[in-house]
């Protein structure tokens, strides 16, 4: 039962990562956010294409701006952002921990450190610099809180369904057996949907930017929309027309200290389901 699940898993995983990557060079999305889709489609299969299309695809042509305004389409590409580039280090990490054979809470320990690392320097700082001035350190700092929230969150949701899986599902903690990777892609679809609310609450106080809108140059497609935060005005070079929301963020230091123990406490229950129910 289990491997016919996981053959049609991979099958339609397959054909959607396909048809993300033909189909995404026509939406005038920015290159992250596009690599961002790619690798989430990757991760989560139909899933991810179906979150495309919802969420980012173009309807009609010059409508991309009005259409990713609405706030859970901004809250879907921040959360797929976060998702994305967190998800490279915390495979990264599930791969290294198997093959050194590591303790359940040392390849938890592990994959976090690798996912928030990748997440917070590359997706996040690295590839979000020019929005937040072009420098590399103000980006490090604007954004690490923001990834720190969003992968507390992402983490507890994966760890807590990946351990209970691995402690029933043969052959899932070896990453040459397909169990594996079926069972990272669950953990990483559940943790998408765990960090989704979090990511909510902070593009609702400017401390993420969701979905953006990037037109080539001369290509004035609904540019009668000044009013609009993500309209790049036929810019091509990324985000001249989007100061970044890191750098300006909304909230007091109560309400941040308040979501960072909330984030850790949500961490902490998923590592006490880990506990109990893995196979540690």
């Amino acid at each position: 039962m289990l491997n016919g699940v996981m053959l049609l898993w991979f099958i339609l995983t397959l054909l959607s990562v396909l048809f993300v990557v033909i189909d995404i060079r026509s939406t005038p999305e920015s290159k992250v956010l596009k690599w961002g889709f790619i690798l989430l489609t990757a991760y989560t299969g139909p899933v991810g294409a179906f979150l495309y299309v919802l969420g980012c695809r173009e309807p009609l042509q010059g409508l991309h701006e009005r259409y990713v305004a609405a706030r859970w389409r901004q809250v879907l590409g921040s959360t797929m952002h976060c998702v994305a580039g967190d998800g490279v280090g915390i495979i990264v990490g599930a791969v290294m921990g198997s093959f050194l054979s590591l303790t359940m809470f040392k390849d938890i320990a592990l994959e976090y450190i690798l996912g928030f690392g990748f997440g917070w320097t590359i997706f996040q700082a690295l590839f979000m610099k020019n929005s937040m001035g072009g420098s590399y350190i103000g980006a490090l700092t604007g954004t690490f809180m923001s990834e720190f929230l969003s992968m507390n969150i992402l983490m507890a949701g994966m760890i807590s369904l990946v351990s209970i899986l691995r402690s029933v599902v043969s052959g899932a903690d070896n990453p040459l057996h397909p169990e594996f990777w079926f069972v990272i892609s669950m953990g990483l679809l559940l943790g998408f949907i765990a960090a989704y609310p979090m990511n909510w609450w902070l593009v609702s106080n400017h401390l993420k930017h969701g979905m953006l809108t990037i037109r080539p140059k001369g290509d004035t497609s609904d540019g009668d929309m000044p009013d609009h935060p993500n309209h790049e005005g036929g810019h091509s070079d990324g985000m001249k027309a989007e100061t970044s929301h890191e750098n300006k963020p909304g909230v007091s230091a109560f309400e941040l200290l308040k979501m960072t123990v909330l984030s850790l406490v949500v961490l902490g229950f998923g590592l006490l389901i880990a506990y109990l129910f893995g196979n540690g």
